[in-house]
């Protein structure tokens, strides 16, 4: 493949789009690209929360497989980092745009990289906390403008709508419910004081943050339409295959709690992924259990260059000799808005259609079988004759933080 894009949309739920069984029409472009699509149905981040999942994604690595610093462990690759070294003569142009402080140059994020925009310099405020996704676009388009599409691109753009304060722009409420009347401000105010405190306890609220959060689903679509008719415009979509995926999913009330926080239930870790224009020249819906992890080597696979040896997950292509192994994910178990000196780690790992999930802090495990359960409502780690052995096939991770 010629050039390739990853594009990820910042706390996106899985059940947000319409190929994913949303009745709302919240995403029509999104859901217009399925057609030329390869549709993943169980596609699972490493984490809940962006500093823990996105090692996964730009690294192929888990969050504690470094010791926990501000910074990227520079033992760490990152996609770019591999993408120059492997390329060698070839040459691939390589970009990033998006607005995530954690995903930042302060961080580490920026290595590699032949152009990187992280909008920290860019003034914001409270309402819009990030540069959105219109903006980004504008950034991309500019870019493509200046360089040479005769050679290989591989472009990362990343948006920021779909996260809270979830203070979306009027029309796109009205798309979702008419009958909300609520100004910018108030929407504020929900955000400070409920989103940031986790106080899922009124239904009602819960529900109406939950519709702010869908008309920024609308909005996003639009972004993601724009965006794919300036890689039209600059001739570089039709020789591009597309990965569009998430770092976590988002939390309104179903396990009582709201954001996205050290949980590892389904509305956080079981994510939308599609890759348009496959490789393998056909779209359709693969039912194969695949991680975060595999987005980096596939990412390499699709320009032909071979495995990088720090890369711990394996290209989704060709797509029947992938193996299919049992996904897992680790983060803080944090159960607020900022991770605590005190917060303890958790942990999960699926196979098949059973989950197992372990939260150090309070030594509980959890057993779903999410085939009869796919809420996870009913905890069968006591009933289950299947416990003891996913729990024996997580235990090896359990402690690795300290490693």
């Amino acid at each position: 493949m010629k050039h390739v894009v990853l594009f990820t949309i910042d706390a996106l739920r899985r059940d947000a789009l319409g190929v994913y069984g949303n009745s709302r029409g919240l995403t029509p472009f999104l859901d217009s690209l399925t057609s030329d699509s390869l549709v993943f149905t169980q596609a699972h981040s490493v984490a809940p929360y962006t500093q823990a999942s996105f090692p996964g994604i730009l690294t192929s690595s888990y969050f504690f497989d470094t010791p926990r610093a501000p910074k990227l462990s520079l033992k760490r690759t990152i996609i770019s980092e591999a993408l120059k070294e492997a390329a060698g003569t070839q040459g691939i142009t390589t970009a990033a745009f998006h607005s995530n402080p954690y995903l930042s140059a302060y961080f580490g994020y920026n290595r590699g990289w032949d152009s990187f925009y992280d909008s920290m310099q860019d003034e914001v405020d409270d309402i819009s906390p990030y540069i959105t996704g219109e903006a980004i676009n504008e950034r991309v388009d500019r870019w493509l403008d200046t360089v040479d599409t005769g050679r290989s691109l591989f472009l990362w753009v990343h948006y920021m709508d779909t996260h809270e304060p979830y203070v979306p722009d009027c029309q796109y409420i009205e798309q979702v419910d008419s009958s909300i009347q609520i100004s910018k401000e108030e929407m504020l105010t929900l955000f400070k004081e409920v989103v940031l405190p986790r106080d899922a306890g009124n239904t009602e609220t819960v529900q109406l943050l939950s519709k702010l959060y869908q008309a920024h689903i609308s909005e996003v679509n639009t972004c993601a339409k724009q965006l794919f008719e300036i890689l039209e415009k600059h001739k570089v979509l039709t020789d591009s295959t597309v990965i569009m995926t998430t770092d976590h999913g988002e939390e309104f009330g179903e396990h009582g709690g709201l954001s996205h926080d050290g949980k590892m239930y389904s509305e956080l870790v079981h994510v939308p992924q599609l890759i348009i224009n496959p490789p393998e020249g056909k779209g359709g819906r693969c039912n194969t259990l695949v991680s975060g992890l595999d987005l980096p080597p596939t990412i390499l696979d699709l320009f032909g260059l071979e495995p990088h040896e720090n890369f711990q997950g394996t290209s989704l292509f060709p797509l029947l000799e992938y193996q299919e192994k049992g996904v897992y994910g680790e983060a803080v178990g944090k159960l607020d808005h900022k991770i605590k000196d005190t917060d303890r780690p958790a942990y999960y790992y699926r196979e098949g259609k059973w989950k197992v999930i372990y939260r150090q802090e309070e030594d509980r495990w959890e057993l779903y079988d999410l085939e009869n359960d796919p809420e996870e409502k009913v905890d069968r780690i006591d009933s289950a004759q299947e416990a003891q052995k996913t729990k024996e096939k997580l235990k090896p991770r359990i402690g690795r933080e300290y490693l």
